[in-house]
């Protein structure tokens, strides 16, 4: 058999010329402890200051601090399922929220994953949870009243669009529910209308959502919780 040689060399240089040298590198570490929802990691010494990690359980982290031999990282999801040894990837990005009208009328936990069992939310745009609020030059001005529906309010105390306000009281004193009469009353206008329940129970979570569902309030509303069954980091974002 006789061998032809430049059709090797000729094989040879083909495949030479589709080889690309790029490597898929990831920062690996291990896990030094864990416990309610908080965990020490060792390995990691270029993380940022929040930036997300994966664990070995598929559960998701946050940088929190940065020591000179160990990493804190807050665990977003299941930490009962994270042990001693187990590995921490990497993701070199910052913890950011999916944002637009895909989630306008869904329920959804702090990281955006909807939990109202209406299937995924696609959307093109999300925004780091951590930015810089806007000045107060870049601010537009507060000029237009936001009726609330309540004429003790509107009449005395008026609220102005995009004005900051307080709701203050003891408890069962109907702090929950002013902020949903304000919520039903833009219906026909052009507010989005933010709803956030922070460790209050998955009932009464529920029953507010149906409110505003029974109202029609929805088509304009998004409702972000955490219970008080979920992890306390979740609750602090």
């Amino acid at each position: 058999m006789k061998v032809k040689v430049d059709e090797i060399a000729s094989v040879i240089k083909q495949e030479i010329s589709r080889y690309r040298g790029e490597m898929d590198v990831s920062e690996v570490g291990k896990v030094l402890e864990v416990g309610d929802g908080i965990a020490r990691l060792h390995g990691l010494s270029n993380a940022m200051a929040a930036e997300m990690l994966d664990f070995e359980n598929g559960a998701s982290g946050m940088v929190f601090n940065l020591e000179e031999s160990s990493i804190g990282a807050v665990i977003l999801g299941d930490f009962l399922g994270i042990k001693e040894g187990d590995t921490v990837r990497r993701t070199g990005q910052l913890l950011s929220v999916p944002v637009g009208e895909a989630l306008i009328g869904r329920v959804v936990d702090p990281l955006g994953r909807p939990v109202d069992g209406r299937g995924v939310i696609e959307s093109p745009h999300r925004r780091p949870l951590e930015s810089r609020a806007p000045g107060i030059a870049e601010r537009q001005p507060v000029n237009e009243p936001l009726q609330t529906g309540i004429k003790a309010i509107d009449s005395m105390i008026p609220i102005g669009r995009g004005q900051r306000e307080l709701i203050i009281g003891d408890r069962k004193t109907g702090k929950t529910a002013i902020a949903i009469d304000t919520i039903i009353n833009q219906k026909g206008g052009d507010v989005i209308c933010v709803y956030v329940a922070i460790g209050q129970k998955e009932s009464t979570v529920a029953g507010v959502v149906e409110t505003l569902r029974k109202y029609g309030a929805m088509d304009y509303s998004i409702v972000v919780t955490a219970c008080s069954a979920h992890p306390a980091p979740l609750q602090y974002i």
